[in-house]
């Protein structure tokens, strides 16, 4: 995953399915700091994954909506494909050593 790490991963996963979720709730889910989820999105908006808007109707607003752009979602599809890869050649490997016993 080059130029793009794990916690990254794992929050545009979580974004993409519930995108109404708030930041306490996602560093909840994610087992990280209010600060690392706030610093993660940051960073997700910057390199142009996510868009970050509020909702206007409602009378809180510090709630957000965060949604993944064409571009996130093209990211998030290609690591899970890498990913998905690298767990097929695990269990290859592990198949044919099973086998050799």
């Amino acid at each position: 995953m080059s130029n793009f790490n794990q916690q990254e991963f794992n929050l545009l996963r979580k974004i993409s399915k519930k995108p109404t979720a708030n930041q306490r709730e996602l560093a909840v889910e994610m087992n990280v700091s209010l600060g690392k989820v706030n610093y993660v999105l940051k960073e997700l908006k910057k390199k142009g994954l996510i868009k970050i808007n509020n909702f206007k109707n409602n009378p809180d607003k510090s709630r957000y909506l965060y949604l993944l752009t064409p571009k996130g979602v093209a990211e998030k599809t290609k690591i899970t494909i890498k990913f998905m890869q690298r767990k097929m050649e695990e269990y290859e490997e592990l198949k044919k050593e099973l086998e050799k016993k």
